[in-house]
């Protein structure tokens, strides 16, 4: 059985970091574009990032370029977000996904994406 788990969530004040943690199990995913996507409440599901399978490329949404970052650990079948300087707008449960369909990060669609996780909550306070 396939499982998408993030971790790292919580509650943080304007200006702070999180980082963001998801462990894929059930299948391996080393070959494939890894996104990050998040919803905020009332919302559509929108792009955060994502990074190609050797993590040589990667792509994000203007409202996060230079203060997300992504990355991934093929050995471990693990991603992350690195999130600084965060702004009450980043408030969203946040969601790890895999495409295994799609062979470029520029896919910002989350019907592109295959595998979800169950997301986790990010609160920014003013």
């Amino acid at each position: 059985q396939v499982q998408l788990v993030e971790s790292g969530g919580g509650l943080v004040q304007a200006g702070g970091s999180l980082r963001l943690s998801c462990v894929a199990s059930g299948r391996t995913f080393s070959s494939y574009v890894m996104g990050w996507f998040r919803q905020a409440p009332g919302k559509e599901r929108e792009f955060v990032a994502a990074i190609n399978w050797s993590g040589s490329s990667t792509y994000y949404a203007a409202t996060v370029k230079a203060r997300f970052t992504i990355s991934r650990d093929n050995a471990k079948n693990t991603a992350s977000l690195q999130m600084n300087s965060l702004k009450p707008e980043d408030t969203a449960v946040y969601y790890c996904a895999y495409g295994t369909k799609i062979t470029t990060v520029t896919m910002p669609q989350p019907d592109r994406y295959d595998y979800w996780g169950q997301g986790t909550q990010v609160t920014v306070s003013s």
